[in-house]
C-alpha cells in the first residue's frame, strides 16, 4: 500500500511540474517585464485559438491558465505600477456569440463586466484590433498572454498608457507650444 501511496505521489509530481512551471513563468514574466513596458505596449490576455504571431516585436507565453485568472493578476501588475495605466479594448462580436454556438459566453460576459467595471472599454471589430497590434508590433513589444479560454472573441486587449501624464495634460502642453 506504502509502495502505491509513493508511486501515486511521483506521478502526481512528474505530471503537474511542467504545468506548475508555466504557471509561475507567465506570472515572472509579466512581473519582469512592467518595469520596462510604457505606453504604447501592449498585454493581451487571449483565447486558446489565438493565432502566433510572427513579428518581431511579439512575444507570446502559454499560461496554461483561466483566462480570468490571468486577466486579474495582469490587471493588479499594470494598476500597481507607478508608470503605466491599461487601456482595455474588446472584440466587438462579443455580444452576439450565442451560448448555443458557444457555451459559456453569456456567463463569460457577465464575468467580464464585473471584472472590468471599473474600466473603460473600446469594441472594436476583432480584424481592427489584429491590425493595430500588427502595426504597433512594428516599433513596440506585445506581449501575448495564452490561455485556456474556449469562447471566441473572448479576448481582452490592454493598451498601455502614461499613469502619471493623461492626454489632457498633452493637449495643453501642446497648446502652450504652439
Amino acid at each position: 500500500m506504502r509502495k502505491r501511496w509513493l508511486i501515486f505521489v511521483l506521478t502526481t509530481i512528474i505530471v503537474t511540474a511542467p504545468l506548475l512551471k508555466a504557471q509561475s513563468n507567465w506570472k515572472a514574466r509579466v512581473t519582469e517585464s512592467m518595469p520596462l513596458l510604457g505606453h504604447r505596449n501592449w498585454i493581451l490576455i487571449v483565447d486558446s485559438a489565438y493565432p502566433l504571431q510572427s513579428s518581431p516585436g511579439v512575444e507570446t507565453i502559454e499560461t496554461n491558465v483561466s483566462h480570468l485568472d490571468v486577466l486579474q493578476y495582469v490587471l493588479g501588475a499594470v494598476n500597481n505600477s507607478i508608470h503605466v495605466r491599461p487601456l482595455i479594448y474588446m472584440d466587438k462580436e462579443l455580444p452576439f456569440v450565442p451560448d448555443d454556438d458557444a457555451p459559456g459566453a453569456s456567463a463569460y460576459r457577465a464575468q467580464i463586466a464585473q471584472i472590468l467595471s471599473n474600466y473603460t472599454i473600446e469594441s472594436l471589430p476583432h480584424e481592427r484590433v489584429i491590425s493595430q497590434i500588427d502595426e504597433t508590433s512594428k516599433q513596440f513589444h506585445v506581449l501575448v498572454l495564452k490561455t485556456t479560454m474556449t469562447i471566441p472573441y473572448s479576448s481582452v486587449f490592454i493598451r498601455l498608457d502614461c499613469k502619471y501624464w493623461s492626454a489632457d495634460a498633452e493637449k495643453r502642453m501642446r497648446a502652450r507650444m504652439h
